[in-house]
């Protein structure tokens, strides 16, 4: 762990974590509210889509949500075919 890293940690009451996992949780947070794959890509700076697949978890409760979005009325005119 870099040393700057640790310090911040320590001084933000959190246990040490990596960059690496920094940019895990900032994929999957974003991946969770929203954001395209594409686009979390770019923002890594991965050059495979497939890397940045690993680094976008999301979590059940966003799974969940993606399912419960079928209850709703379909967007866009006419609703969606």
């Amino acid at each position: 762990m870099r040393p700057a890293l640790r310090r911040v940690c320590k001084r933000a009451g959190l246990r040490p974590v990596s960059v690496h996992v920094l940019r895990h949780s900032f994929a999957s947070h974003l991946a969770m509210r929203g954001a395209s794959i594409k686009v979390i890509q770019e923002l890594l700076g991965h050059s495979d889509i497939k890397v940045t697949m690993r680094y976008a978890h999301l979590s059940p409760a966003a799974r969940s949500h993606a399912v419960e979005l079928l209850d709703g009325p379909p967007d866009g005119p006419g609703g969606a075919h």
